[in-house]
């Protein structure tokens, strides 16, 4: 068992669903409703998480668990170094720092 670690990393999770069977339009409804459990979109199959080790474990199973590995393809982006150094948005961004003020 490896040691947890309470930093948390910034995430970058982002899904390819097959949904030309109903099977698979339920996976992907199934994978962004667990995304949404750990982080929050920003595009349709993108999400952005902080977590601890421990919690990317956890979304990891999760989600594996839900794909099929045939068909789907899962990608997780370990993102390092501050958020407006390697983030560059154009046109809407509706992200939320939710370690800041949440209001103003």
């Amino acid at each position: 068992m490896r040691p947890i670690r309470p930093e948390r990393a910034d995430i970058l999770v982002c899904y390819d669903v097959n949904t030309a069977t109903l099977e698979g339009e339920a996976r992907l409804r199934k994978v962004a409703k667990a995304c949404e459990g750990f982080g929050q979109r920003v595009q349709y199959s993108v999400f952005e998480c902080t977590l601890t080790e421990m919690l990317l474990d956890r979304m990891r199973a999760k989600l594996l668990e839900i794909i099929d590995s045939d068909q789907d393809s899962l990608r997780i982006y370990y993102l390092y170094g501050p958020r407006d150094r390697r983030l560059e948005v154009h046109g809407r961004d509706s992200y939320v720092d939710f370690s800041g003020p949440l209001f103003a």
